[in-house]
């Protein structure tokens, strides 16, 4: 009962400031990005005739994708993306209206809602990213434990520090955050609305204990 009311409590927590995650699956953040690949298939088949679907990959019609890009299924990118040169899109990848991908920025399970943008050279692992949210050059945000023996991540929620039970999860990033050139983005990392991270900063809100 406890751990149900406390999954309960941190799906409403962060629909509070992803306003449009509700729409993307009911369910806690880790299993949303774990199951992405399932749940993005199973989102392509309905879309209309103005994307153009091939191998597990829907593209608006309207999308811009510049030369040597790589786009590994599924995937669906939607009305006025742009996708720059050398990005790597893979292991389940969907992209709201409008989102910009700069060149040389791989996106790994992870939902970009719409009007948000990677300036160039980011990683984005395993993580959901509100609306209008902007990432400059060189920013990461990281999805495992490389360095710890115990590799589990743990999220910050209210004070209340949860396990996820999951190895594999990068960041919760609320609407219209902004985060600054080179920084690093900790696995469990849960940022509110119009959070603001610094160029070079390292945001670890669950430290080894």
């Amino acid at each position: 009962m406890f751990i149900s009311s406390m999954h309960k409590m941190i799906s409403t927590y962060c629909r509070n400031f992803i306003t449009s995650l509700g729409e993307i699956y009911e369910e806690l953040p880790w299993k949303i990005t774990a199951e992405a690949p399932s749940i993005i298939q199973s989102k392509i088949k309905p879309l209309g005739a103005e994307y153009v679907v091939r191998n597990s990959i829907a593209i608006h019609r309207n999308a811009h994708i510049e030369e040597h890009v790589t786009l590994k299924g599924p995937l669906i990118i939607s009305a006025g993306c742009f996708i720059g040169a050398h990005a790597y899109l893979r292991g389940g990848v969907f992209l709201g209206e409008k989102v910009g991908i700069g060149p040389g920025c791989e996106v790994k399970s992870s939902f970009i809602l719409d009007n948000s943008t990677l300036a160039h050279f980011n990683f984005i692992g395993d993580s959901i990213i509100g609306s209008h949210v902007n990432m400059e050059a060189g920013s990461v945000i990281a999805n495992h434990y490389n360095e710890r023996e115990k590799k589990d991540i743990d999220v910050l929620v209210d004070g209340k520090r949860i396990s996820t039970a999951s190895q594999k999860f990068g960041a919760l990033v609320g609407d219209e955050t902004k985060i600054g050139a080179n920084a690093v983005l900790s696995p469990g990392t849960i940022l509110l609305a119009h959070s603001i991270v610094r160029r070079l900063e390292l945001v670890e809100q669950c430290p080894m204990p």
